[in-house]
């Protein structure tokens, strides 16, 4: 099956899985995806992932976070650059998206993916792939 927008998926099947109360989502392994959760795992939005074998690319197994009360840490996860329209933010407009909003942005940069926050220590700018909160 050919997916256009793998990065898309992950982030609705994260989606889907907090709001359903689910303790772990399965997704398609692909290197774009371990580093989307890598950053989702570093800003605690999610718990943990491991990888598991299979006959094709593996598997990402990704533990959901869930506060008191058993809400999800996850509120809102909003794709930013889609396929049929890129978004680019420049080094400028990244350092003023980090000083007045909630959440995070996941940047492609050329030095690899990272927050908006590295990006702006660092002074680069790149593609803008999604928001979290």
């Amino acid at each position: 099956m050919c997916m256009t927008d793998p990065v898309a998926d992950l982030l609705t099947r994260i989606r889907n899985g907090s709001k359903a109360n689910k303790p772990a989502i399965d997704v398609p392994a692909s290197k774009l995806k371990k580093e989307v959760v890598r950053i989702l795992q570093e800003t605690k939005f999610i718990r943990d992932s491991i990888e598991l074998p299979d006959r094709k690319q593996g598997i990402l197994r990704i533990y959901l976070r869930y506060g008191k009360g058993d809400t999800a840490v996850v509120n809102g996860l909003q794709r930013i650059s889609k396929p049929g329209l890129r978004k680019y933010y420049d080094a400028e407009k990244v350092r003023t998206t980090t000083h007045h909003m909630r959440g995070i942005i996941v940047i492609s940069t050329s030095a690899g993916l990272m927050t908006n926050f590295d990006a702006a220590q660092k002074g680069i700018g790149g593609e803008a792939l999604f928001r979290c909160w």
